[in-house]
C-alpha cells in the first residue's frame, strides 16, 4: 500500500513542499528512514538527524523547512500527523468472521454479524456481542457481559460478569475487567470479605493496556468514560470513575472510590489514594504520590529526583530533621521579634 504526498496531504489537511507525486509506502525514524519512507521532526535536539535523513519526506513545522533535505508535509502538529499517516499505512488485520471450532459459546449468548471468535475462547450465558467485534484466543467472557460494536479484544482477556463495553473498545492481552474489588471488613482477629456486587461500565473508544486490571464496584459500578486510554499494568480499584479522554501511563495505581476528571494526563508509576477528587485538565508527573484531592486544573508532581546515593543519604537524614529545624527557626524568629 502506498500513497502520494498529495493524497497524504489531502488526508491530513497539511501542505506539501516538494514533489506532490512522491510515493510513500511506510513510516520510519529520522535516523533509519530510506527512500519510500516518511518520518517526522518534532524534537529540536534531533536537528542534525533531520539534516542527514534519507527519508522521502518529513513531517515538520514550517520554521524547520530550511533544515529539511527532502520533500515535506508542513503542519503545526507533526507528531499527530505522523500518527495518522502511520495508521493509514498500517491498517489493522481483517479477521474472517466466524466462531472457531474450539470456542465454547453458550446457547443464550447473542453474537452479532461479522464477529470473529478465536480458538478456546469461552462466552458464557446471556452475553451480548456487538457487530464486527473480534475476540481473540483463550478469552473468558463471563455471564451477562455486553460488548459493543467494532471492539477488538486480544488473547487471554477476562471480562467478569456485569462488565459492559461500549463500541470500538480495544483491550490488550492479559487484561482483567470486572474482578472483585479489594473490600474487607475487620472482625478483630480476621478479615471478612465484603461481597462485590457492582459491575464495570466502559465507554466508547476506550483502550485498556496489557495486564491492566479494572475492579468491579462494591455496590455501584466502576466507570471508564468515553475515550479513556489506559497503558499496561495499571490497577483501577472498585468504584473509581475516570473522566472522558483521560490518559494514564503504565504501573499507576488508583485506590477505591476516587474520581478522576476529564482530559487528565497521569504519568507512569503514580499512586493515587482512595476517595479523592481530581479536577478536569490535571497533569500528574510520573511517580507522583497523591494523598489529597486536587480541585483546580494544572500540573502537579511529587517525589525526589534521582541523585548520587551518598548525597541521597544526607538528604534523607536532613528530611527526618525538618520538624526539629522548623522548631528552631520559629524560636529564632520569636527572639528576633
Amino acid at each position: 500500500m502506498s500513497f502520494t504526498l498529495a493524497k497524504l496531504s489531502e488526508f491530513t489537511a497539511t501542505t506539501v513542499v516538494g514533489d506532490p507525486d512522491c510515493e510513500i509506502d511506510r513510516v520510519d525514524s529520522l535516523q533509519h528512514a530510506s527512500a519510500g519512507a516518511i518520518t517526522f521532526f518534532a524534537n529540536t535536539k534531533l536537528k542534525q538527524e533531520l539534516k542527514r535523513t534519507c527519508a522521502s519526506a518529513v513531517i515538520l513545522q514550517e520554521v524547520f523547512l530550511e533544515n529539511c533535505p527532502t520533500h515535506a508535509l508542513v503542519t503545526d502538529n507533526p507528531y499527530l500527523i505522523f500518527a495518522k499517516i502511520a495508521d493509514l499505512l498500517n491498517p489493522l488485520p481483517v479477521h474472517e468472521p466466524g466462531i472457531h471450532p474450539t470456542a465454547v459459546v453458550a446457547r443464550s449468548a447473542k453474537i452479532g454479524e461479522g464477529c470473529a471468535i478465536g480458538p478456546c475462547t469461552v462466552i458464557d450465558d446471556d452475553c451480548v456481542i456487538g457487530n464486527n467485534t473480534y475476540i481473540g484466543p483463550n478469552c473468558s467472557i463471563h455471564k451477562t457481559c455486553v460488548i459493543g460494536e467494532g471492539c477488538r479484544i486480544a488473547s487471554q482477556v477476562t471480562l467478569c460478569g456485569k462488565t459492559v463495553l461500549g463500541s470500538r473498545v480495544i483491550i490488550h492481552p492479559g487484561a482483567v475487567i470486572g474482578s472483585d474489588g479489594f473490600g474487607l471488613a475487620n472482625e478483630g482477629t480476621r478479615w471478612f470479605k465484603i461481597p462485590q456486587l457492582g459491575g464495570v461500565q466502559v465507554g466508547d473508544d476506550v483502550e485498556i493496556g496489557a495486564n491492566t486490571t479494572v475492579d468491579r464496584g462494591t455496590l455501584g459500578d466502576t466507570i471508564l468514560e468515553d475515550g479513556v486510554k489506559l497503558d499496561n499494568q495499571i490497577q483501577v480499584a472498585h468504584n473509581v470513575r475516570i473522566g472522558s479522554h483521560t490518559v494514564i501511563a503504565a504501573c499507576t495505581g488508583i485506590s477505591g472510590s476516587t474520581t478522576i476528571g476529564k482530559y487528565c494526563s497521569i504519568g507512569g508509576g503514580v499512586g493515587i489514594g482512595g476517595h479523592l477528587q481530581i479536577a478536569d485538565h490535571v497533569t500528574l508527573g510520573g511517580m507522583t504520590r497523591m494523598t489529597r484531592s486536587l480541585k483546580e486544573a494544572g500540573i502537579y508532581a511529587s517525589g525526589t529526583p534521582v541523585q548520587p546515593y551518598r548525597k541521597w543519604l544526607r538528604s534523607s537524614a536532613l528530611f527526618n530533621k525538618l520538624e526539629e529545624l522548623a522548631g528552631r527557626i520559629r524560636k529564632l524568629e520569636e527572639q528576633k521579634d
